[in-house]
């Protein structure tokens, strides 16, 4: 029986994180197990890989097999002790390799020497290995050769696991990007027509109220036209951000928490029996106004659509940490099922309930919260008490 690494389970998910398995072969690799196979004088190296069952050879100098059962690998025994070099000398004389099939039988490893690649976590992955069908000795120059060749290989395994990451963020990246690009030219334009047509039909009652001097109309048209400004600025910026979604990270400023939050609750028709807490105290934040603006927008949305309460009431809380802003948004709304806490984040997932004025969701609120916080790099999850509360809890890298 081969021993088994301490923390057995973390290496093997650190070797996944790799990659690496099975895959083709490539001249970076060989060239360092060639140079081993020419320091050590040894006809076979190997660049070893072991996973749950079996040793991988991602380079394999001198013999045309690509793996071997773990049960009888040498280099098993190598990385249960992964700060030392393992030499065998004569496997015939060595009771733990005597009957291994690969001493006796015709591949007849006779020679074996090991160095551990440990790779940056402490986790061995595998092995550089040279072997010999004689009897054999390393010299201390050949040895300290060999840790050097070792330490290459894992060098290059790091680099492709970043490589790795990189593209991942990017693919990521991209996919916020594209993602904010079409929402925001969507709905500024879905909007921007019947928007400007109000602030037209708004501006000629204006003229004709004013005639009739009745200041009473006059006041609820001049809110009207305010709040159909207001709306058509948001959207104006929403439209230059599709242009260009990587600006939401670089066209950040300092702004007033509080009044980011008044701003969007005149936007919003709140009704008399709603009430909406803000954090107390002056809270200045650097951030894209216009993301923050849109993501409140449509948790207050949500919050007062979905509150069945005789008194509603929404709650938003503010903290800050060395390297985070983090934001709470509790309402005592009609609560959302746990099975369902994940999936509300997801385009066009949407509970099969209807709002106080009794209308379905699009499936879109929320999702485009999670875009825009995505391209932000932060994140938002939920906890709820369904018929008592719900909280969105957002944190947002500085």
């Amino acid at each position: 029986m081969f021993p088994i690494p301490i923390n057995e389970n973390e290496r093997l998910e650190s070797l996944k994180s790799y990659q690496i398995l099975d895959t083709e072969e490539e001249e970076d690799f060989d060239e360092l197990a060639m140079l081993a196979s020419a320091i050590c004088q040894t006809p076979i190296a190997l660049i070893s890989l072991i996973d749950d069952k079996r040793q991988w050879f991602k380079s394999h100098k001198g013999v045309d097999v690509r793996e071997t059962p773990r049960e009888i690998s040498f280099c098993a025994h190598t990385i249960a002790k992964p700060e030392e070099i393992l030499i065998i000398n004569d496997a015939k004389a060595d009771e733990r390799f005597s009957n291994n099939p690969l001493v006796i039988g015709e591949t007849n490893v006779t020679f074996y020497a090991g160095v551990p690649l440990v790779n940056e976590d402490g986790f061995p992955l595998g092995t550089l290995c040279v072997i010999d069908q004689t009897v054999k000795e390393l010299s201390g120059q050949q040895i300290a050769a060999l840790k050097i060749l070792a330490k290459q290989v894992t060098l290059k395994l790091e680099l492709k696991r970043k490589v790795l990451v990189l593209e991942e963020k990017n693919r990521e990246l991209t996919e916020s990007n594209s993602f904010i690009q079409k929402f925001a030219t969507t709905a500024a334009h879905d909007l921007k027509n019947p928007l400007s047509s109000m602030m037209l039909t708004s501006q000629a009652l204006q003229l004709k109220l004013g005639k009739m001097e009745d200041n009473g109309c006059m006041r609820l048209i001049d809110l009207n036209i305010s709040s159909s400004h207001k709306l058509l600025v948001l959207l104006d910026e929403m439209l230059d951000y599709s242009k260009s979604p990587a600006s939401l990270l670089s066209n950040k400023k300092l702004i007033d928490l509080g009044e980011i939050i008044n701003k969007v609750v005149t936007l919003i028709n709140i009704p008399a029996n709603v009430k909406v807490v803000s954090p107390a105290g002056k809270h200045n934040i650097y951030i894209a106004p216009v993301a923050l603006e849109q993501i409140l927008l449509n948790l207050l949305t949500n919050a007062i659509r979905y509150n069945d309460k005789a008194e509603g009431q929404i709650i938003i809380r503010f903290t800050e940490t060395g390297s985070t802003y983090e934001f709470e948004i509790e309402d005592n709304g009609i609560g959302i099922q746990e099975q369902y806490l994940e999936k509300i984040f997801n385009n066009n997932f949407t509970l099969k309930i209807t709002d106080r004025y009794n209308k379905k969701g699009t499936g879109l609120g929320l999702a485009t919260v999670k875009g825009l916080l995505s391209v932000l790099k932060g994140t938002i999850t939920a906890r709820s008490e369904p018929g008592k509360w719900t909280i969105f809890y957002i944190s947002i890298l500085k």
